[in-house]
């Protein structure tokens, strides 16, 4: 799957590609849990395939950098690609998925629509909050912050990989793409999958997600 290139994509003919890895399956997953930062949940055997598979993906790739959640479910799906890589596994928490509060643990259908801000696919309110948890504006703020460090730091050619959520990912990739949070769709997004941005935006380091999107 490779998102469209749009207005806030640098330009066509760079060799910059971030790719975007969602952890495997986990035992949470299995049981249709809502995980947001818990991290209890481990790789099942499923999922520990799936992470090899990502290796499969990426193994021949220029990556010069790995950044990961730090919630075990996305570590674990990061060690196979750092040890084939010879890369380290940088840990962020703005990598994490979604804190859900009280909800952590608990059916994610039966997650009401008032609580989650999600509903048919898209945001439908992005300041609902769980109690204890976060806002899908907030969300956004957050995992916003990492893309501008990212890009700054990124290397002038090469790749750079991240493994994350699903959460996490649909918020990157919107974020990157000049989507707002009110905007958003919120699709489907499989274990292990891995999504190909080209050109990531390097312009974004001068930017503050502040001023750029939610008022």
């Amino acid at each position: 799957m490779q998102p469209t290139m749009s207005r806030n994509t640098a330009r066509p003919g760079t060799d910059q590609v971030l790719w975007l890895v969602r952890h495997g399956e986990s035992t949470w997953n299995t049981l249709g849990l809502a995980q947001g930062h818990n991290d209890q949940a481990r790789l099942t055997p499923h999922g520990i395939r799936q992470a090899w598979r990502v290796v499969g993906r990426l193994c021949d790739r220029p990556i010069r950098a790995l950044y990961a959640s730090d919630l075990h479910r996305a570590m674990e799906t990061a060690a196979p690609l750092a040890s084939v890589l010879g890369l380290p596994v940088q840990r962020d928490a703005r990598l994490r998925e979604r804190c859900l509060g009280v909800l952590e643990g608990t059916a994610t259908a039966a997650v009401p629509a008032a609580l989650s801000g999600l509903a048919a696919d898209r945001v439908a309110d992005p300041d609902a909050r769980p109690p204890g948890g976060e806002s899908l504006r907030d969300f956004y703020q957050r995992v916003a912050g990492f893309a501008v460090d990212v890009t700054a730091a990124a290397p002038v050619s090469g790749e750079v990989a991240v493994v994350a959520h699903g959460g996490t990912l649909r918020m990157l990739t919107a974020y990157l793409g000049g989507i707002d949070v009110e905007r958003m769709r919120w699709a489907p997004m499989v274990n292990g999958c891995v999504l190909r941005w080209p050109g990531y935006a390097p312009h974004l380091q001068q930017v503050n997600p502040a001023e750029r999107h939610d008022r």
